[in-house]
């Protein structure tokens, strides 16, 4: 292995890789052609199939996050790892589609800021557009630095110059296609990402000697652990519940109730339900009948990534040499980002250990895949809030829809170029996952919170709209701050969702509290925004009652729903 790069790629592999590349291009070269307005631009002219949108509602979160962040924990945790999917994504994708998706695509908004300026008027929308704005910026920058590590890891590139070229690929196909060039993308690479990661899971289980040999691993790791090892024991990484190494919670009843309240109530409704990168793929599509499977047909892929995501993870724990000395308490050098091994490289040193070239190259196609999924993700939603809830709202009304075009445009470049600067922040993070969780405690749990109250509260008003918000975000900072500064100390990711719940009840109490002293708007402004007083017939597809009952929203949602809970059982 040459000693300046991670992976030893050969002439087949960079041939794979950039073949997968001509295709992305080309994706953007022919998505072009239907782009004539911003409405083709920004939402794809509300005009793709429930599948489409389903799959790319998917791949659009199997970004570096999810990946990188998700099997650095199973490396790192185990098991409990698994909640992120069964408790903290699937419920909240069958409550998107159920309940909430109606109200988005039936009061044809182009976005989920636009939906707060309906529901809430200017305040809340403007604190709503700035702080999605800024999360965008923030989370684009984490896709980018891992998909700079991998450049890193193959080409032995410096991170700053991989920083440049990752990041100018896919701004070249979603300023040339817009919203369709990353859908269709996505759907490419929801099926290279699957054909990447599946080989590599089932070699890794056959080298450790399968699932019994694994979990003989890790006990035996566990039992040998130096003492400044800070691994779970081995009953916590091969169990899923209680999962106090998910929550930091030494009392597993305090540990169920933070995981089922804090990940799978506020922070997995408030990422699913509110979060406007997973909601426009939905508004893509071209019903409401449509736009409420795309999130039911999403969650079934959704509840097996684990097992090629996660359980790879836990295998590069107790195989790769430098892996192994991390998890023992040691600091082995190299890595992805040249500052010594994190538990963020698990599967790039897997891929190194285990596959042969060729399935390498497809591997490092399907990472590079995922990364670029996840950031044209958070671009293409920053630059449809930034174009329509900042630009035309606040700054130049009444234009041509040629000039919101042009603009589109260029915020994706900004949006690019300041990605490159907050992937930086990302990178001090030895698990990716820490500071997404951090991010979302700050930004998605109030605004779920506003949500939910407005939309089944008629009495809600706009002042307590954006009060909530602010106050939210602010005790969630304040709960981050604290624990930084070492006033308590929970490990895991219990700090995050110890934020998120405060900023949950903290914007609930006060939205009630300052409604009950601020006037409401009338009832008759809040139909198709309210639940109550939006008829049955807005909130449901005339043509549905005529599909079979598999193509139906309610009969899909029952199946997902009772194949997650049979999963939370098993594991």
């Amino acid at each position: 292995m040459s000693s300046d790069t991670l992976i030893d790629a050969n002439w087949l592999d960079y041939l794979l890789v950039a073949i997968y590349f001509g295709f992305v291009l080309g994706i953007g070269v022919m998505a072009r052609r239907s782009v004539s307005d911003s409405i083709d631009f920004f939402l794809s002219g509300r005009s793709l199939p429930a599948w489409v949108t389903g799959l790319a509602f998917i791949s659009a979160n199997l970004g570096a996050v999810e990946i990188m962040g998700m099997s650095a924990n199973g490396a790192e945790i185990g098991l409990s790892t698994f909640h992120y999917f069964w408790v903290g994504a699937v419920p909240a994708m069958l409550f998107l589609g159920v309940v909430m998706m109606p109200f988005y695509y039936g009061s044809k908004v182009r976005s989920v800021p636009e939906f707060m300026f309906k529901r809430f008027g200017t305040g809340a929308h403007l604190v709503n557009a700035i702080s999605f704005a800024v999360a965008q910026l923030l989370i684009a920058g984490v896709n980018l630095a891992l998909l700079a590590g991998i450049v890193h890891a193959l080409l032995g590139w410096p991170i700053w110059v991989a920083l440049i070229v990752a990041g100018a690929v896919v701004l070249s196909y979603i300023t040339l296609g817009g919203l369709s060039a990353a859908i269709y993308n996505e759907v490419l690479q929801f099926f290279v990402i699957v054909a990447s990661l599946l080989p590599l899971t089932l070699i890794g289980l056959h080298r450790v000697g399968g699932w019994n040999g694994l979990t003989d691993k890790i006990s035996a790791a566990s039992e040998s652990a130096s003492s400044a090892s800070e691994a779970p024991a081995a009953a916590q990484q091969l169990n899923a519940w209680p999962g106090q190494a998910l929550s930091g919670f030494d009392s597993p009843i305090l540990s169920v109730v933070g995981i089922v309240f804090g990940l799978g109530f506020v922070l997995s409704f408030g990422y699913w339900t509110t979060n406007f990168v997973e909601v426009q793929r939905a508004m893509a599509s071209d019903s409401i009948s449509a736009a409420r499977k795309t999130p039911i047909i999403g969650a079934f892929p959704k509840m097996f990534i684990p097992f090629i995501v996660i359980i790879p993870g836990m295998v590069s724990a107790v195989l790769v040499t430098e892996m192994i000395d991390l998890k023992n308490g040691g600091t082995p050098s190299g890595g992805a980002s040249g500052d010594g091994v994190a538990y963020n490289d698990a599967l790039l040193l897997l891929m190194r250990d285990v596959l042969p070239n060729g399935l390498l190259g497809l591997a490092i196609a399907g990472l590079l895949a995922a990364f670029m999924a996840g950031m044209a993700a958070n671009i293409s939603a920053f630059n449809t809030v930034f174009s329509y809830d900042l630009w035309q709202r606040y700054i130049r009304k009444d234009h041509s829809d040629d000039y919101y075009l042009r603009i589109g445009r260029l915020a994706t470049v900004g949006a690019t170029v300041i990605a490159i600067f907050t992937a930086q922040i990302a990178m001090g993070y030895d698990n990716v996952m820490n500071y997404l969780q951090t991010l979302f405690g700050f930004f998605n749990a109030p605004l779920f919170a506003t949500f939910i109250l407005g939309m089944f509260w008629k009495r809600m008003t706009p002042t307590a709209g954006w009060v909530g918000l602010v106050a939210g975000t602010l005790s969630a900072l304040a709960v981050d701050r604290s624990a930084a500064a070492g006033l308590f100390e929970l490990s895991g990711q219990g700090t995050a969702f110890l934020a998120a719940s405060v900023a949950f009840v903290v914007d609930i109490v006060l939205s009630i509290v300052v409604s009950l002293v601020t006037k409401p708007k009338p009832a008759s402004e809040l139909r198709g925004l309210v639940y109550s007083e939006t008829p049955r017939e807005d909130r449901t597809d005339p043509n549905e009652a005529a599909m079979p009952w598999y193509q139906r929203t309610l009969p899909l949602a029952g199946i997902a729903l009772a194949m997650v809970i049979v999963l939370n059982f098993v594991f």
